[in-house]
């Protein structure tokens, strides 16, 4: 039997969210190990976040071009696809990961490339790429941060279609002449908008009724008809029962519900995501493999004096920057929870309280138009028993969407809660508004009352001006 490894903590998963965990324990003191099976730097570095939106940033940038008068005759041609997939490339490290093993590095932690998997209360057994055996013990905390998949729908023929999810779909390195998109949620519409641009035939299938379901109605009308008029052919309520690629190559054929069918050269299958919980060993302390892991404010699983679940794995917040958020709070709270202290921070705004993950998580969607969104839309306000009241403006009130772009399309929304005199959410969809989203992401996070934010001057003439417009409105309701 090998010989165990204490640390203070082990870490596993090597993603954004795990190496914030194991650099907040470090600079509080504790040792730390982290575990990674695949690449330092996980899902958004080499599959995601980065490499999508390096796809996407040229096909916004044209479309922004074209929408300013002396510009637009410049930049009618194609991209060169070429050229943005070898940018896309760079910003993925060419799926190399020695910068980031060598920022893990640097912060103490000591780094165990393998499979890890949990074999009871505080252990963790790591299996090396070249037969190597390590058991690592914890004194204070495990912390999985394995993060999620993409998860595919139980269709005939799909196993054997060689279909793409959101990995191949942000790393592939041809185009293909026709791309079917299966999902209306952030990862379809990101990669229906960049591989139109790219000059793929795109057609984007959707079993709802709308795009982008989770927002603002509004939200998913107004990309739902930019990716129209862009060239998308997008087709709502509309079921896949089958696909059909015979030995995995050639063209693949989609039979829709209605029996109709679509034939294309790839398909993208953006259906959501499941925990990749499924072979990390935690039926050895009770727990059900497969599921997603319920936890505290402070990250701490249910139950559990010694286990966390941090990032995506705790289906709190699916997002990058939620997940280094949560990496926050978890880390301080091991760290104060090592060091005997006998009540944490708790409360709503509380240091070792995720707080913003329910109340004020930000996100923006890189399509064009843009789309940002932070804290409760007014569906969930209403259905979280809230009294509130919802303010609209069309954003083309403001003079900066105009000096933005000839015909600028965009709208934005506050909710207030009518109690508090607080914002409990913004969404604002248009070109450009991705940059407005952290002034709302304050707003709603700082609670700052109405009347305050009233003393907040835009600048003129920028599109955040909006504030101002939303603000008198509410003062008109």
């Amino acid at each position: 039997m090998t010989e165990a490894v204490e640390y203070d903590v082990v870490v596993l998963g090597a993603g954004p969210t795990g190496e914030n965990v194991a650099d907040r324990v470090r600079a509080g003191g504790l040792s730390a190990a982290v575990v990674e099976g695949e690449l330092v730097g996980g899902e958004c570095s080499y599959w995601a976040c980065m490499p999508s939106k390096a796809l996407l940033r040229p096909a916004i940038t044209r479309a922004d071009a074209r929408r300013v008068p002396g510009v637009r005759q410049a930049v009618q041609g194609p991209l060169d696809a070429d050229a943005v997939l070898a940018h896309r490339d760079e910003y993925a490290s060419h799926w190399k990961d020695d910068g980031q093993v060598a920022w893990l590095d640097s912060t103490g932690a000591r780094f165990y490339r393998g499979r890890g998997k949990l074999h009871g209360p505080r252990t963790v057994v790591v299996e090396g790429p070249e037969g190597e055996h390590h058991v690592l013990k914890a004194r204070h905390a495990v912390a999985v941060c394995t993060g999620s998949r993409a998860l595919l729908p139980d269709l005939p023929g799909l196993a054997g279609a060689k279909a793409w999810t959101s990995r191949e779909a942000t790393s592939a390195h041809a185009v293909p002449d026709r791309l079917a998109v299966v999902g209306g949620g952030v990862v379809g519409v990101e990669m229906a908008t960049a591989w139109q641009a790219l000059g793929s035939r795109v057609t984007l299938l959707v079993r709802g009724d709308g795009l982008l379901p989770r927002m603002e109605p509004f939200v998913g009308e107004h990309v739902a008809d930019a990716l129209a008029e862009a060239g998308v052919d997008v087709r709502l309520n509309t079921d896949v029962s089958a696909v059909v690629r015979d030995g995995g190559t050639g063209p693949v054929t989609l039979v829709l519900g209605d029996g109709a069918r679509i034939e294309a050269d790839e398909v993208l299958f953006a259906t959501g995501r499941a925990p990749r919980t499924d072979d990390i060993g935690l039926d050895t302390v009770g727990l059900e493999s497969g599921r997603w892991l319920t936890v505290d404010d402070s990250c701490r699983v249910e139950g559990s004096e010694w286990l966390y679940a941090v990032g995506d794995v705790n289906h709190r917040a699916l997002l990058t920057h939620q997940g280094k958020y949560q990496a926050r709070i978890a880390g301080a709270a091991i760290v104060a929870r090592s060091q005997g202290v006998p009540l944490l921070e708790t409360d709503r705004w509380g240091a070792h309280a995720a707080t913003a993950d329910t109340a004020g998580a930000p996100q923006v969607v890189f399509t064009d138009p843009e789309v940002g969104a932070v804290g409760l839309s007014l569906a969930e306000a209403q259905a979280a028993g809230h009294r509130v009241r919802a303010v609209d403006q069309d954003l083309t009130s403001v003079a900066g969407a105009g000096l933005y772009a000839d015909g600028y399309r965009g709208r934005a929304r506050m909710v207030v809660d009518l109690d508090r005199e607080v914002l409990l959410g913004v969404t604002f969809v248009g070109p450009g508004v991705g940059e407005l989203l952290h002034s709302a992401t304050i707003a709603v996070v700082g609670e700052v009352p109405i009347d305050r934010l009233w003393h907040a001057v835009p600048s003129y003439p920028t599109i955040s001006e909006i504030w101002l417009r939303l603000l008198e409105a509410y003062r008109q309701g």
